[in-house]
């Protein structure tokens, strides 16, 4: 008889209460209001239209999870709270959380379908129809969650991105489908003689001014499978070509590869699997979720290395960065 602790399997049935605890307390405001100062649970039940039984329920659950401190009745934020779970923070995550609560949590209530028929879900979860990334724009606060999610995320690796390669031969970066710029600015802070631009579509590019308005990222409106692509030397695709099937990432590299001098080079960010596809965890679910929202998948670093081998490019190196994107850097023969 097989002997196995049960733990690992105890964990996933809890996984999504836990997180689920996270995106309600983030939706309702909780730690906006704790953010003012610490609060017991009768008070915080008043701002967010619940008992107060419910309520203390709700925030002992998130002190639990490390998210709310709690001292006698007085419920505070953690540390880590304040910084990731308050929209005004520099690198609050509120954005991806709201989006994930909102849109990828339902949606993936229907991988099982997602795996069997191989598409997306927004047809089944919204009634959703047309362009797929119009579905992320339907309003003007659907567009903003949703990049200020990926500008939050995107603080999380594009310092590292932007390190794992040097770089400094290289004179122009423009950051194709780079909405808020966070991996622009990455890269223009590390190197100050580098010039730097986002291209991005005519409406992300408006949101995108006041994450840049401090910074010397120029922004750039078009469409990177459409339009003319900006003069460049080195390119980056962050989050970009996961989300899309072989053939059209083939008809985008082939741009790229076009618009690029002998010995320039293009920037991929994208979480890596593990060559023999073990792992990690993080990036095959990360895979699922491609399956269920968009028409990608996440690769190894063989697999972006043969398509973009296959798109002319020569030498071609990859990075693990330990955060939640990686680098593959391939440059131009």
């Amino acid at each position: 008889m097989i002997d196995a602790a049960p733990q690992p399997i105890l964990d996933l049935i809890e996984g999504f209460r836990r997180s689920k605890v996270m995106f309600t307390a983030v939706s309702l405001g909780v730690f906006e209001r704790l953010a003012e100062g610490p609060e017991e649970a009768y008070a915080v039940s008043l701002h967010i239209g619940a008992s107060e039984d419910t309520t203390a329920r709700l925030l002992d659950a998130c002190v639990s999870l490390g998210l709310l401190d709690k001292r006698g009745t007085l419920y505070s934020n953690s540390d880590v709270a304040t910084v990731y779970l308050l929209r005004g923070s520099p690198r609050t995550m509120v954005g991806y959380i709201l989006y994930s609560d909102r849109v990828l949590y339902p949606m993936w209530g229907h991988l099982d379908d997602a795996l069997r028929e191989g598409t997306h879900r927004w047809k089944q979860t919204f009634g959703l129809d047309g362009a797929l990334f119009s579905h992320f724009f339907k309003t003007e606060e659907d567009k903003r969650t949703f990049l200020l999610g990926m500008h939050g995320m995107g603080q999380l690796s594009s310092p590292a991105v932007a390190s794992a390669f040097d770089l400094a031969g290289y004179r122009r970066v423009v950051d194709l489908g780079g909405a808020t710029g966070h991996l622009a600015m990455a890269i223009a802070e590390r190197y100050p003689e580098m010039e730097a631009a986002v291209f991005d579509l005519p409406e992300v590019i408006e949101y995108a001014r006041e994450f840049t308005a401090d910074s010397r990222v120029e922004l750039l409106a078009g469409d990177f499978f459409a339009d003319a692509l900006p003069e460049a030397d080195l390119y980056t695709l962050g989050r970009i070509l996961h989300d899309w099937s072989e053939d059209k990432i083939e008809r985008l590299l082939a741009r790229v590869y076009a618009a690029l001098p002998a010995g320039g080079a293009l920037l991929v960010a994208e979480k890596l699997l593990h060559e023999d596809l073990a792992g990690p965890a993080s990036a095959h679910m990360q895979s699922l979720n491609m399956l269920i929202c968009t028409e990608g998948r996440e690769r190894s670093f063989a697999q972006y290395a043969e398509l973009l081998s296959q798109a002319g490019f020569g030498e071609v190196r990859g990075e693990f960065t330990n955060t939640p994107l990686d680098a593959v850097l391939a440059i131009k023969k």
